[in-house]
């Protein structure tokens, strides 16, 4: 399937190769599209099309291993791969990784070589890694009885977790939900039938290059239930998928199972019974169960990510509420801020922990020490599970674990409900932090092979090997001394190379005063090597003491990897309570340190705020000595009452506030949702079932969609999916058609809202014929963000009153931005036409005065009478042509527009 960045091609070398080159070629053809590292000695080397992607990508020196073959190949130093490695994996490419599997030293023929592991930007387990997003591998099945499935998977972290759409939008919310995973790669049937049944995806729902970075073709086979189930059950253990909540949702399962058939070709380290030992649970989640924020309002909110690429990451929520102390808190908060809770109980049990811990800084700086310098628990786990992780990585593990008593013992301290069960029955993992200490040096080597990761004491017989081989150094330096004093040669010297072991150097010029019981072993041009029967007992003795002491230290190492394997389900469940004690904390931390307020959460139809501030913009203000203008909003969805305001109507000029006033209502219902005190003086909210927004727009011409048509998209997306209980954000509707056109839509918008809708709406616009709508509809209010008139021009006073605009002060906008002022001064003028001809008009219009007609500004009034009226030279009617041709266009107007 294709990917995203350029796959190297391969050409077969004909000609004949030696034993290296066909090992190569036999790795390279049974993985065809990665790109294959190839170890030689201290090096992984590339060759032919891979050496020169690769050095081009990664600005290496492009070489030949064949000067007559002229073969192109580069490298990389085995010790310092995972850079380069990394820089691959972030451009979208796949590596395979072919290892000696033989220690060169112990082989006298060619050294065995496989590909031992399969790296892809989906399974990614590298320390580069964002700790606070996820790294997720998706895949999505075909079409099966109506339903698509999608499993997402974090390899680096374990999370696993699937879901199912079904029905006419099942291809729409597909592609939102990708959307909002933003996964790094993408598993899809290798036929594609899932794009071939539902073209949408193709079109109205966008391309697959916007959801992942990498998209990778499995057999179809993979999807199927016949080898997708089993693989999922035996894997998590268990002989039904009841218990995940699966048992009605195959499509879910079968992707699942797909992601678990793709990481096993993939992830080939460890044993078949320890291999993904922290994949030990799947969650099946429904969209129901959460507030439901689509691609477009977390992009319009900036909830994760600016608005526009290059921005600051200080512009988004997350940003601004990060305060969290370990990587898994991080991604906690990040996940809730995506999916905030639905379940006022639960949001307001959070609510209780928090003021709690708000209250007494003593209990909330205790907890928030012990959780500093809490590691990726997560994560490391991941690495030992899948082998990939080397001394230090486990010590770091280990010293993890060490701090989880402090954390437990600050956590039992408090007392609110959510406290105590995030503390009871918490395992504070000591036997394993004790594990680790006692088995682990203070200073570990990076890499196992290098020796001294085990603690002295830890095994006799390695201590005793140590000993021979710190006795063995000494003895070959005493070897030296005594030699130079038997022979008399002064600068005799004792070396030691990887090829000829230990040897005595003497330079030619001392030749004559050498022993006869010295074997020459190399001549040089300077100096001549020899060995000696005592310095060849000694090299065996020393040498035989170094790999076996390598050899226990690996079987020691295995030991502890498997026991902390052994306990991956006590330690991901330890890491998830620490998750969210670290985001509570947070939380509490913010409410103090910023002067949030707890919000009243239930279920009523009431969306109020007293005195809010949007928490973005006024942190940033704060930064820079600003303050920000607060605000207040009361908006009520109960159709029984018949002075609840549902419909908030703002308008103002722009700069003056009003996407400010729509975002800060949204981010304030986020934040109170995900249980975190909010910045107003008070706020009581009904749950929210979802929040839609319509704020900006841009052409997509890459899918020939203008700015009007992404608009009237997603538009007609709120207008057939909102609930009573949903939030709408419209901002500035209908300005990317005639101005008639988009007033219209804009005005049928509102009215359908209004009565067919019932939902709770905050409506910004720049057409001041809407705030007409008061007079017609009971729950719409009239907004406007205020402004000072000065003798200089206008003050942007950010405030927002009820009322409507007197006017939209662009012109004044416009002069501020610099343009010329004979433009400024024309302007006014044709305004002030424009005024006089549509005020009557409009006020006409909209009256309820003949309600025969049901006149509106949309009511076409007759076309014909619009081309009269421009067709008519008015200069050469005569008085009497004139009331003539009124008198027939008043006619025309009784009658309907009817001849």
């Amino acid at each position: 399937m294709t990917r995203t960045p350029p796959q190297p091609t391969e050409t077969v070398p004909t000609a004949p190769q030696t034993p290296v080159m066909r090992q190569y070629t036999a790795a390279k053809q049974a993985h065809p599209g990665a790109l294959l590292f190839f170890r030689l000695g201290d090096f992984y080397e590339l060759f032919f099309e891979d050496a020169v992607l690769v050095s081009r990508e990664l600005q290496l020196t492009l070489t030949a291993r064949d000067r007559e073959k002229s073969i192109p190949m580069c490298g990389v130093p085995h010790h310092a791969a995972e850079i380069y490695l990394q820089r691959l994996l972030r451009k979208g490419y796949r590596i395979a990784l072919c290892e000696q599997l033989e220690d060169p030293k112990t082989t006298k023929t060619i050294v065995r070589r496989e590909v031992t592991r399969v790296l892809t930007p989906g399974t990614a387990l590298d320390s580069s890694l964002e700790g606070e997003q996820n790294n997720f591998l998706a895949a999505i099945t075909p079409v099966q009885n109506g339903c698509i499935g999608i499993a997402v998977l974090d390899l680096s972290t374990g999370d696993f977790r699937a879901t199912e759409f079904g029905g006419a939008g099942a291809a729409q919310q597909c592609m939102e939900e990708l959307r909002r995973l933003q996964p790094t790669e993408l598993l899809l049937p290798e036929s594609q039938p899932l794009l071939a049944a539902q073209p949408s995806l193709n079109e109205d729902s966008g391309s697959l290059a916007e959801f992942a970075r990498t998209r990778t073709g499995l057999e179809d086979w993979a999807f199927t239930p016949d080898y997708a189930l089993p693989l999922l059950t035996a894997q998590l253990k268990v002989h039904s998928l009841d218990g995940f909540g699966l048992a009605n949702h195959p499509s879910a399962a079968c992707a699942a199972g797909a992601l678990l058939h793709y990481i096993r070709a993939t992830q080939k380290n460890g044993t078949e019974d320890d291999a993904f030992a922290h994949i030990q649970g799947l969650r099946y989640y429904e969209q129901s169960t959460c507030l439901e924020l689509d691609a477009v309002s977390v992009r319009n909110l900036e909830l994760v990510e600016p608005l526009f690429s290059g921005e600051s990451q200080k512009t988004t929520l997350f940003h601004t509420l990060d305060c969290c102390l370990t990587p898994m808190g991080k991604r906690m908060l990040r996940a809730n801020i995506l999916r905030p809770l639905l379940d006022s109980a639960e949001i307001n049990a959070r609510l209780d922990a928090v003021a709690e811990l708000a209250a007494s800084i003593q209990r909330r700086e205790a907890l928030r020490r012990a959780l500093d310098g809490t590691l990726d628990l997560e994560r490391l786990l991941a690495r030992v599970a899948l082998d990939s992780a080397g001394p230090r990585d486990i010590l770091s593990l280990g010293n993890t674990l060490e701090r989880l008593p402090a954390v437990l013992s600050a956590v039992q301290a408090l007392q609110s409900e959510r406290w105590q069960q995030l503390s009871r029955d918490c395992d504070p993992l000591t036997d394993l932090s004790e594990g680790v200490r006692h088995t682990l040096a203070d200073e570990p080597p990076l890499h196992l092979a290098d020796g001294g990761a085990i603690r002295a004491g830890v095994d006799a017989e390695l201590d005793e090997l140590r000993t021979l081989s710190h006795s063995g150094r000494e003895s070959i330096a005493a070897i030296e001394t005594r030699e130079r004093a038997r022979t008399g040669i002064g600068s005799l010297k004792v070396r030691f190379n990887s090829v000829f072991g230990y040897y005595i150097e003497i330079t030619k010029s001392n030749l004559a005063g050498v022993p006869e019981d010295y074997e020459r072993k190399q001549t040089l041009v300077n100096a001549e090597r020899f060995t000696t029967p005592e310095l060849k007992q000694y090299e065996s003795k020393i040498l035989t003491a170094q790999e076996r002491s390598l050899e226990i230290e690996r079987r020691l190492f295995a030991d502890l990897r498997r026991s902390l394997i052994a306990s991956a389900a006590r330690i991901r469940e330890s890491a998830r309570r620490v998750a969210e004690m670290d985001m509570l904390a947070c939380f509490a931390h913010l409410a103090v340190e910023r002067g949030y307020a707890r919000p009243q959460v239930d279920d009523s139809p009431l969306l109020e705020f007293i005195n809010a501030r949007h928490p973005v913009v006024e942190l940033r203000l704060q930064q820079n000595g600003g303050r920000f203008v607060p605000n207040s909003l009361h908006l009520d969805s109960d159709a029984a009452s018949a002075d609840a305001p549902t419909i908030l109507l703002l308008t103002g000029p722009n700069m003056g506030g009003k996407s400010t006033y729509l975002r800060q209502a949204a981010l304030l219902v986020i934040m109170a949702q995900i249980g975190c005190f909010v910045p107003a003086d008070s706020m009581r909210a009904g749950l929210v079932d979802r929040i839609y927004t319509r704020i900006g727009a841009s052409d997509n011409v890459a899918r020939g969609r203008s700015t009007f048509m992404v608009e009237m998209t997603e538009t007609a997306a709120i207008l057939n999916s909102a609930t009573r209980r949903s939030l709408v954000l419209l901002d500035e509707m209908g300005r990317g058609t005639a101005t008639y056109d988009g007033l219209s839509l804009a005005w049928a918008t509102v009215e359908h809202l209004h009565t067919a809708i019932g939902a709770r709406t905050l409506f910004a616009t720049h057409y001041h014929e809407l705030t007409l709508l008061a007079e017609q509809l009971p729950h719409l209010r009239n907004l406007r963000v205020t402004v000072k008139e000065t003798a200089t021009g206008i003050v942007f006073l950010h405030a927002v009153e009820a009322g409507a605009a007197s006017k939209s002060y662009g012109i004044e906008v416009a002069r501020l931005a610099g343009l010329p002022a004979d433009v400024i001064r024309r302007a006014r003028q044709v305004l002030q036409l424009h005024e006089r001809a549509e005020s009557q008009s409009i006020r006409e219009a909209v009256s309820p005065a003949e309600p025969a007609m049901q006149m509106t500004i949309f009511t076409p009034l007759s076309q014909r009478i619009v081309d009269r009226l421009q067709a008519t030279d008015v200069n050469s009617l005569t008085p009497l042509q004139a009331l003539n041709l009124l008198e027939e266009l008043r006619r025309e107007i009784q009658n309907g527009g009817q001849q």
